[in-house]
């Protein structure tokens, strides 16, 4: 799957996907959102991880004001959340629910809702020269895709509050600290780190790792009597999955364990 602002593609069980418009520092339309959930959906179905990354020298900085979001009919009778219930929104779901670890690769700016789309990753590598940018009180509206969850669960209230209200670039090594993501290493390396830890994830068990995913999520926003129950449920789950039964005779046989997947 491929279009002038999206590349797609899948190579050794691993699925990478690109923003492609170096021109707008890949700030995302209205159809390169639609595109984007086809390629989630497809990735989904044909490899066993995913990278999000951008082309250039940006991961993404945030909605094309002039790329059919919509925001152009700006007046009193405007309903700016319209775009994020019909194509954001869904999007952001998409990636939460995806039954396959997924990693966001970030360059340079990841601002707006490409700041949310960075951080929902369930690991997020950044170049030393990255930052992440909620920008939205510049322009008169709130945060979006998923923001205020996002931060305030990673960075806690006060440090959300501090970069969704003054609206100020958090560099790579700040966001680190704030435990906003994994890793940083040097602006040439984040593809290549994004990728060896992507192979490394689409070699584990797949099915296992989406219940972890789906574990992680829920815990969020749970208390633990709820955590440990899911916990039990998908247990159950994995405990029968061919994945499992490989585990143990790889343990036990003292071997590197074969995973497929099923």
């Amino acid at each position: 799957m491929s279009s002038s602002k999206i590349e797609f593609e899948v190579k050794d069980q691993v699925a990478t996907l690109r923003l492609n418009d170096p021109a707008s520092l890949n700030a995302v339309s209205r159809d390169m959102v639609v595109e984007m959930r086809l390629a989630v959906a497809e990735a989904e179905t044909s490899a066993r991880a995913l990278i999000l990354c951008g082309a250039g020298g940006a991961f993404c900085s945030g909605a094309n004001l002039a790329g059919g979001m919509g925001v152009e009919q700006a007046g009193p009778d405007f309903d700016a959340g319209a775009g994020l219930e019909q194509a954001i929104n869904p999007l952001v779901i998409a990636m939460r629910d995806l039954k396959i670890p997924w990693i966001s690769a970030v360059r340079g700016a990841a601002a707006g809702v490409g700041a949310a789309l960075a951080l929902a990753a369930d690991m997020i590598i950044a170049g030393e020269t990255a930052y992440f940018l909620e920008a939205f009180c510049r322009i008169g509206l709130v945060p979006d895709g998923g923001s205020t969850y996002l931060l305030t669960r990673a960075a806690g209230r006060v440090r959300a509050m501090e970069m969704m209200l003054l609206g100020e670039k958090i560099p790579a090594p700040r966001a680190l600290a704030w435990g906003l993501i994994n890793r940083v290493v040097a602006d040439d390396e984040v593809e290549e780190e994004a990728l060896a830890l992507a192979r490394r994830l689409a070699a584990g068990p797949t099915r296992t790792l989406a219940l972890i995913r789906r574990a992680a999520w829920r815990a969020t926003d749970s208390d633990l009597a709820i955590a440990l129950q899911t916990e039990r449920d998908e247990q159950l789950e994995a405990g029968r999955s061919a994945d499992f039964r490989e585990g143990v005779q790889a343990f036990l046989a003292k071997r590197p364990a074969r995973f497929t997947g099923a």
